[in-house]
């Protein structure tokens, strides 16, 4: 196994400066990304990028194979004769240090439609030819998302569930009537999304130029209310009104004394096997042409799932039931051959978890955050305990951020006392061995050094920020995924020192010629 030691940094792309209102795909972050050759790094992690429903989170999309269009850059259409610079004037009223998702929707979509437009009006045949190819190439999921998210437009944003019963059931009737009665909405949600993979394939080719890779995440579960579940009901536990008999969660745990109820509907795993779990193929297959490593969410589940009753209103009465284990993995493996999997292998581990992601050579995940308290799973956080495999995280998405973890006042959205608090803190500092008051960079520099393979530093700790810049508070519902930086937040002291600290700590791929290797050993996109 190759031992080329790596770094990045975890930023959703929404979090970036510029844009209208919401980070995308535009020049912003083709400077993040030259930010990022610049520093030596050699990894940029995302979350799920599909479009997103309840609550805006990326973790509860429409679709587990589209594009967010609220990602697609408004000024590369103006560069495309799309739109015009006046089209963009009311972006300068809407926040940059934030996201305030229902005037960015609004503005966006308003932006976006003028745009199929104009193109419907004036594109070139080489044009339409173009999106003719990506309209047969994506047919497998691309007709079925267009159609849901038109008949979703014209039912005021309802849940599938609550549809015309002819609709929710898929008559093919009743289908045919409603394609041919909106034609215009559902070519248009198809545009967009050409438009999105478009831009995205352009920038993530600029990343490899770059030596970067991007680092793709792949929820286990989707959203109950999303074109997979409306179109594939088989696959899934519902009733017959299509209602889910059984949800996900997990039990009571660091962050929730009553679990978390994530809401998701659960896979019927034997069915799934029968085809050789060829909808998740598919999946994978259309996830790697956009990333080059998966981050595969809550791996814990494929061996054993938290299952709670649909009309639960807690995660607290679930039980554990079986996943589909490693004829998942060895299916994988068949159909798409030696895929670059990061196992996100956090919460309630046990050996038979452990077994699954060895047993398939996944590099699991530690989170530096986690190695400073009293309950039984603290030791393996400890960098002295990493396996050198393992991938690294000064914290995570749902973590808060190191300085605030540090600073903040009370047990925070964990379920630890005050004294536990205290105790960790104290802990914390002394281990490291400092007073505290460059906590970020005393918790960077420990990652970089760790013997792991792969450090991943959230934009946050790099910037030294506090609670206010969390990107997301577990089992919390509103006020989620806001979060942005501002370009003058990244100093040359910052570009400086993390350059440097990579370097020192063996971790600049210009060091070495085996740069390209991933973090499971393999090299290169599976084709």
């Amino acid at each position: 196994m190759k031992t080329t030691r790596l770094s990045g940094i975890l930023l959703h792309p929404t979090s970036l400066p510029g844009g209208a209102g919401i980070g995308d795909l535009g020049r912003e972050a083709y400077a993040f990304v030259d930010f990022l050759a610049e520093t030596r790094q050699s990894l940029w992690q995302v979350l799920p990028v599909g479009p997103t429903g309840y609550g805006d989170s990326p973790y509860q999309s429409f679709s587990a194979f589209a594009g967010n269009p609220m990602l697609i850059s408004l000024d590369s259409l103006v560069s495309d004769g799309l739109l015009a610079e006046s089209d963009l004037k009311d972006a300068k009223r809407l926040p940059q240090d934030r996201v305030d998702y229902g005037p960015v929707i609004e503005f966006k979509n308003a932006c976006l439609w003028k745009a199929f437009d104009a193109f419907e009006g004036n594109a070139t045949d080489a044009q339409r030819a173009e999106l003719s190819r990506f309209n047969e190439q994506s047919s497998s999921w691309l007709d079925d998302y267009a159609l849901f998210r038109s008949i979703k437009d014209g039912s005021d944003g309802a849940e599938w569930t609550k549809w015309d019963k002819h609709l929710r059931v898929r008559e093919d009737k009743a289908l045919y009537f409603w394609g041919q009665n909106h034609t215009r909405e559902i070519a248009a949600h198809k545009f967009f999304q050409y438009v999105f993979f478009r831009q995205w394939l352009h920038l993530a080719h600029y990343a490899n130029e770059k030596g970067i890779r991007i680092i793709g995440d792949v929820p286990i579960f989707v959203a109950h209310d999303s074109a997979d579940v409306w179109a594939h009901p088989k696959l899934f536990h519902l009733d017959a009104k299509g209602n889910p008999k059984k949800v996900a969660g997990v039990p009571p745990d660091y962050f929730s004394e009553t679990g978390q109820l994530w809401g998701n509907p659960l896979y019927r795993w034997d069915v799934m096997e029968k085809d050789g779990y060829s909808w998740w193929m598919e999946r994978l297959r259309a996830t790697l042409q956009l990333v080059d490593i998966i981050r595969l969410d809550h791996f814990r589940g494929f061996e054993r799932y938290w299952a709670v009753p649909g009309t639960e209103q807690t995660a607290v009465k679930g039980k554990w039931e079986h996943g589909p284990g490693p004829k998942f993995f060895e299916a994988v493996q068949s159909s798409l051959g030696n895929v670059p999997i990061i196992a996100e292998d956090l919460g309630f581990i046990t050996p038979e978890v452990e077994h699954l992601r060895d047993q398939f050579g996944f590099p699991g995940m530690r989170v530096l955050q986690f190695a400073f308290g009293n309950d039984d799973q603290a030791d393996s956080f400890k960098p002295y305990n990493f396996p050198h495999g393992c991938v690294v995280y000064t914290g995570t998405h749902d973590n808060d951020t190191t300085v605030g973890w540090l600073t903040s006042s009370g047990a925070g959205d964990s379920t630890r006392s005050g004294e536990e608090v205290s105790k960790e803190r104290d802990f914390v500092l002394k281990y490291l061995g400092t007073d505290g008051h460059e906590i970020h960079w005393d918790m960077i520099r420990l990652s970089l050094a760790s013997v792991a393979r792969v450090a991943i530093t959230p934009m946050q700790d790099l910037l030294g920020l506090g609670s206010d810049a969390r990107m997301n508070v577990p089992a919390r519902e509103t006020g989620n995924w806001s979060w942005r930086f501002l370009s003058d937040q990244v100093t040359p002291e910052t570009r400086s020192r993390l350059g440097e600290l990579t370097q020192v700590y063996g971790r600049d791929p210009r060091r070495t010629e085996t740069s390209h290797t991933e973090p499971d050993g393999s090299n290169g996109k599976p084709q």
